[in-house]
């Protein structure tokens, strides 16, 4: 049996890898039924994640709260009176997170930074998103875990045949490490205490089993003081992180009507590179609009931790080449994609609408993932470029 022919199969997502299947399969506890995947739940508390595939409701309700919490918070009689609402989305992207982490403490040099009232995480955007929420004390944590860390921080590699034996090319079991390192007590706390002012950061993951988008309430699970809430954000986080195939999954233990169960979830960016939120959510602004009354004002930002013109590689005519350079291809257009979906919402809405992305004056590459070289280059990169005043792009360049 030809082993590289075993890995693309493995990579691929392919059911049935020829010559794995005496192995068997590894144990894991038994997945949520098909109809009750939106109730499952971590730690029992009723808003810590949404499904936004199969319900808006209950984020609506979320929203509404936090924007009651937020108008106390300014000390504002509704919503409606609140200062700006300002947003901002943080896109995958592996080690190319160092452009939006050496942009945001850039943009906090110059000192027009916002403190940010939603902000949303995918991937790599999921690791720099609670610095990016808490604000600028955090940031020589968040220069820290771009510039500071190495492969061996992130990864440990399996041999070939353990990872076709096992659920991922390498153990992200560093990571992990990582993570817990930086999001610490104190960490949490201020999540809480952030989330307690009516401010919301939110977290995306991939339910496999379901197929379904998952939306993780960072800050209520922070403020719930659950005894799991830290280490359950941090999974969190390293589930949203883990490309499939590539790192393992994360299984979470949910109850369902009083049962036991098991979710797989991983990389958040198998549905979305980034996210802002759901154009269901809005429905009651578009109304508002529509009848000529009040709506919040709002900013958006969106940091595209990658490219946005063709990636452009001479692509090796063989199996493995040619279907690498596609997935590549598949998560490049995904990543296009969403920027546009974002715009059009966003234009919708009438909300203020800042991209940010790594340009073609940027011309280096990364050796090998999480390159330290080449991470602390491309955090420079961004963090240059903000400190003397981004240009933040008002609409993709592709957009008509």
């Amino acid at each position: 049996m030809n082993k590289r022919r075993d890995v693309l199969r493995l990579l691929a997502g392919g059911g049935a890898v020829m010559g794995l299947s005496a192995c068997g399969e590894l144990p894991r506890g038994a997945p949520v039924p098909r109809a009750g995947a939106a109730r499952a739940t971590v730690l029992g508390l009723p808003n810590e994640r949404f499904h936004p595939v199969v319900d808006m409701q209950l984020a609506q309700d979320e929203l509404m709260k936090a924007a009651q919490r937020r108008a106390r918070f300014h000390g504002v009689a509704t919503p409606y009176d609140m200062p700006k609402y300002e947003m901002l989305a943080v896109s995958g992207g592996g080690e190319n997170g160092a452009f939006g982490a050496g942009l945001l403490c850039g943009w906090s040099e110059q000192g027009s930074r916002p403190v940010f009232d939603w902000v949303t995480g995918v991937s790599t955007g999921a690791l720099t998103a609670p610095f990016a929420f808490l604000g600028s004390a955090y940031d020589p944590q968040l220069r820290e875990v771009y510039t500071g860390i190495s492969a061996r921080d992130v990864l440990r590699p399996r041999g070939l045949i353990a990872a076709l034996n096992d659920d991922a090319m390498a153990d992200n079991a560093p990571l992990y490490a990582t993570i817990s390192r930086y999001l610490d007590d104190r960490m949490v706390r201020d999540l809480a205490r952030a989330y307690d002012e009516g401010r919301l950061l939110f977290i995306g993951t991939s339910d496999l089993d379901a197929q379904l988008a998952v939306i993780w309430n960072i800050g209520a699970i922070a403020a719930s003081g659950h005894p799991r809430a830290a280490d359950t954000i941090r999974r969190v986080l390293l589930a949203s992180a883990a490309i499939p195939g590539a790192f393992p999954p994360t299984m979470f233990d949910v109850t369902l009507d009083g049962r036991p169960y098991q979710e797989m979830h991983v990389d958040g960016g198998t549905f979305a590179q980034a996210f802002l939120y759901p154009p269901g959510l809005t429905t009651q602004r578009r109304q508002r609009t529509a009848a000529g009354q009040r709506v919040l004002q709002a900013e958006a930002y969106v940091i595209r931790n990658g490219r946005l013109d063709a990636d452009w590689s001479r692509t090796q005519r063989q199996t493995l080449g040619i279907v690498g350079r596609a997935i590549a291809t598949m998560i490049t257009a995904s990543g296009i994609n969403d920027v546009i979906r974002i715009y059009n919402t966003t234009r919708a809405d009438g909300i203020g609408f800042n991209l940010a992305y790594i340009g073609d004056d940027f011309t280096q590459v990364s050796p090998e993932p999480f390159d330290g070289p080449y991470m602390r280059s491309l955090f420079d990169f961004g963090y240059v470029r903000a400190r003397q005043g981004y240009p933040w792009a008002k609409k993709p360049p592709f957009a008509a």
